[in-house]
């Protein structure tokens, strides 16, 4: 739009301005300001009012000539009008022929002797018309020409034949047409430099800012930003670039967010590992040289051996599943799930498992009411349930321990909560709970051996089932794992 604005202005400012400047030059020499009368109009006299009353003169003189020719054609045979209307229309840069029976009878001074009077004799009559209507070339002069029959009283008739020289109009517009060309050329060199100008302008600063942004992010300064602040298409670029820079930040810092959180996970993953390895390690050469002598400390070392195994087993299963996970190739084969019967089973469950005869496991659902459907995979759902209960049960609280399970559906979702009485999440460690790789130590024991990806796993999997997880907790008052899953919008038939 800025470039079509800018033709346009190109054709219609040089015309407004050039209208505008022809007037102004027109005024200046009708007043001789700086002596513009003397150079444009050479032979008028430089008083006020001197070129209007010059030609204001002229058409008098010929509407007076007309009107002699008219009703005293007698006056164009008396010699001294004859010499006096000369002189007056010399001064006028004008004359007049009086051709009497094809003959010239008279001839202005300006004029000259007329040899041939048979162009003037073709002349048609154009009494009553505006002058100007033909051109005559007299002793090689130009002439503007017109020509009014006379008829005297004797019954005899004649020609009056009034001319006005072109050389000075030529000469005018000479000198004037340089003028104008120049007061032209300077409009359209202005106007269109300006307007070039300004446009280029506008679009060459704005490119040379992206540009430089684009220096920046290629030497890896991201951190300034891109504030154009336009609305017109390059406006549209720099926002999207500004868009394109932020995003690159933010993955960069995500990138090296990960890169710390890789780190520290193989820091707890070989400090994880290492910790039942020695175990192992140190039961296999008891066993083999002899320190467990008898049957009862043999057993406890195999016992002590398969459990360190089961852990490294646990850390191995989890590191896999997770990274399955986070590369979108952990199959899931959904289902339509009535989640009410699927806890009240799971939490069945829990009851007579051994790792909960410590810990009260309820259930809170009202048992009557509509059927709570959602779609959902049945064994990557009881992941997410156990990765919370493994949580739950690590944190116990002994003797007193309790794990309550509560479900609710409004607004077309499901909601699931888990809540323990931990000593719960410190809140500077709430909001990183479902990151991954992310232990919150403050509020964990050193030997439960977790690997920072049990809330992780948990997050990934309700995410693919189209739903949303969040932690609440607090020091001293328990942790809840609140899952929320849309519900079904048809119930499938019974």
């Amino acid at each position: 739009m800025k470039l079509i604005l800018s033709n346009i202005a190109m054709v219609v400012v040089p015309v407004l301005l050039f209208a505008l400047t022809t007037v102004l030059v027109a005024a200046l020499v009708m007043n001789n300001a700086f002596g513009l009368k003397s150079l444009v109009l050479p032979g008028i006299g430089l008083e006020e009012n001197a070129v209007e009353e010059h030609f204001d003169s002229k058409s008098e003189w010929y509407t007076v000539l007309q009107y002699f020719a008219r009703e005293e054609p007698e006056r164009f045979r008396n010699p001294d009008f004859l010499q006096q209307t000369g002189e007056k229309l010399a001064s006028l840069e004008s004359g007049i022929v009086v051709l009497q029976e094809g003959k010239v009878t008279f001839a202005s001074q300006a004029i000259g002797r007329v040899d041939d009077p048979s162009a003037l004799l073709a002349l048609p009559d154009v009494s009553g018309r505006e002058r100007h209507e033909h051109e005559i070339v007299l002793g090689g002069v130009a002439y503007y020409v017109f020509s009014h029959e006379l008829r005297f009283e004797d019954g005899g008739t004649g020609v009056l034949v009034m001319l006005e020289d072109q050389r000075p109009l030529g000469m005018v517009t000479r000198r004037v047409f340089p003028i104008v060309l120049g007061i032209l050329l300077l409009v359209l060199a202005v106007t269109n430099g300006g307007l070039t100008y300004l446009v280029s302008r506008s679009i060459i600063r704005p490119l040379r800012e992206l540009k430089a942004a684009a220096e920046r992010i290629k030497d890896g300064r991201l951190e300034e930003a891109l504030e154009l602040r336009r609305r017109d298409e390059i406006g549209e670029v720099g926002a999207a670039f500004e868009e394109m820079r932020q995003r690159l930040l933010d993955s960069i810092r995500t990138q090296l967010q990960y890169e710390d959180n890789r780190k520290e996970l193989l820091t707890n993953i070989s400090h994880d590992l290492k910790t039942p390895i020695t175990a192992i390690q140190s039961c296999a050469e008891g066993l083999r040289d002899g320190i467990a002598d008898t049957p009862e400390k043999q057993a406890k070392y195999v016992g002590m051996i398969h459990s360190k195994a089961l852990h490294l087993n646990r850390l191995i299963d989890e590191l896999f599943l997770f990274s399955k996970l986070d590369l979108k190739r952990l199959p899931f084969h959904f289902e339509p799930l009535e989640l009410r019967a699927y806890l009240m089973d799971y939490a069945e469950e829990l009851k007579v498992d051994p790792r909960m005869r410590e810990m009260q496991v309820r259930f809170e659902a009202v048992e009557t009411g509509p059927r709570v459907w959602v779609q959902a995979d049945r064994e990557k759902l009881g992941r997410v349930l156990m990765n919370i209960v493994d949580n739950a049960v690590k944190h116990a609280r002994e003797p007193q321990a309790q794990l309550q399970i509560a479900l609710r559906a409004e607004d077309g979702e499901a909601e699931l909560t888990l809540e323990d009485n931990g000593p719960g999440i410190e809140p500077q460690a709430l909001p990183w709970v479902f990151d991954r790789f992310y232990r919150a130590d403050l509020s964990r024991r050193t030997d439960t051996g977790g690997s920072g990806l049990g809330l992780a796993i948990v997050k990934g999997i309700v995410e693919e089932h189209g739903g949303r997880v969040r932690a609440e907790s607090g020091p001293d008052r328990g942790t809840a794992i609140v899952i929320t899953l849309p519900l079904l919008a048809e119930v499938p038939e019974p």
